[in-house]
């Protein structure tokens, strides 16, 4: 099916007839494929789903990745893929869909084993290059997910946050998803700590997705570099402390040496990592770890898949909220 829905999009934009048409592997949300043509062309064709369940986020999440890549196009440079065509209208003959330049590489979670402590070193410091630049991207209408899901992007960025936690707190109860705390007491500690979030003033460019699977490694060995950072669909304009959650998904970002430096030299400023920035940071830990831990009931996890995720995440929220307490 996914390679028919593929076909119709390229139809649709009138790509002509493809060399090859390569479903991906590795998503967790939408049908993706890769597809070439006999005259170089080299595309990614997304679609979404056609139900509307989820979490109450996950509501045309192409509006937030098509928005990112047009947003970092400039100070991602050719990380970034390029849409060539889109259609934000779920309502569309198609549906909707989103059709993207090809990045070159691999998941950086498929060839970590292979790399050296030198070469991840580098890139480590290259992406904290690359993030620090899209961070100083600022975006035009407030703060909170393009796509308003939410409804209207927000003054501030409190707003926008407590918003989003809310969310996917009702989502939890709704779903009735195993949390380390009932929902009431989880919302009491973040609203106890969100006073340190006023100290965002700026709607950063946020991806807050980036872990291994969406940064793709190109070159041989003592040549690595970045190829692509994909998958921007959960972008929102937002605290760019944020990205630090991810980028270190399960580690401690204060940690990661070389990813400061090359964030440091992109910026010009060093992260101070002050007792409100950790703050920050255990409150984006929170949004995502329950996002984590709710999302595995909207998508039928396996009993595993549940199980592992509940022990990795559970733990790590439980520490998030015992910090911000």
């Amino acid at each position: 099916m996914s390679v028919d829905a593929t076909t119709a999009v390229l139809r649709a934009v009138g790509a002509g007839e493809p060399a090859s048409v390569e479903p991906l592997a590795g998503g967790t949300y939408n049908t993706v494929s890769r597809v070439t043509f006999g005259d170089g062309r080299d595309w990614v064709v997304k679609i979404p789903p056609a139900h509307t369940g989820g979490l109450s986020y996950e509501q045309r999440l192409l509006v937030n990745e098509v928005t990112f890549y047009g947003a970092g196009a400039a100070e991602g440079g050719a990380t970034i893929p390029q849409v060539v065509h889109s259609e934000l209208d779920p309502w569309a003959p198609t549906g909707a869909y989103v059709v993207m330049t090809a990045r070159p590489g691999r998941p950086w979670s498929s060839v970590a084993g292979d790399l050296t402590a030198d070469e991840t070193r580098a890139l480590r410091t290259e992406l904290g290059s690359i993030v620090g630049r899209l961070h100083g991207v600022t975006g035009p209408g407030g703060f909170g997910y393009p796509a308003e899901p939410l409804g209207p992007l927000s003054s501030t960025w409190c707003e926008a946050f407590t918003a989003m936690t809310e969310a996917v707190l009702a989502d939890a109860e709704r779903y009735g998803a195993r949390l380390p705390y009932p929902a009431e007491r989880i919302r009491e500690v973040l609203a106890g700590a969100s006073d340190v979030l006023d100290e965002v003033t700026r709607p950063a460019l946020v991806h807050f997705d980036l872990w291994q699977g969406n940064l793709l490694v190109t070159g041989e060995p003592g040549a690595r570099r970045i190829g692509g950072i994909v998958d921007g669909e959960r972008m929102f304009w937002g605290d760019p402390l944020a990205d630090l959650v991810s980028t270190s998904l399960f580690g401690d970002p204060e940690t990661d040496l070389d990813f400061l430096a090359g964030y440091a030299a992109a910026t010009g400023v060093p992260l101070d990592f002050t007792p409100s920035v950790r703050r920050r940071i255990d409150l984006c830990r929170s949004y995502l770890y329950l996002i984590m831990l709710t999302e595995t009931v909207p998508r039928g996890a396996a009993p595993d898949v549940v199980g592992m995720t509940w022990r990795e995440v559970a733990p790590r929220l439980d520490a998030a909220l015992e910090e911000l307490r």
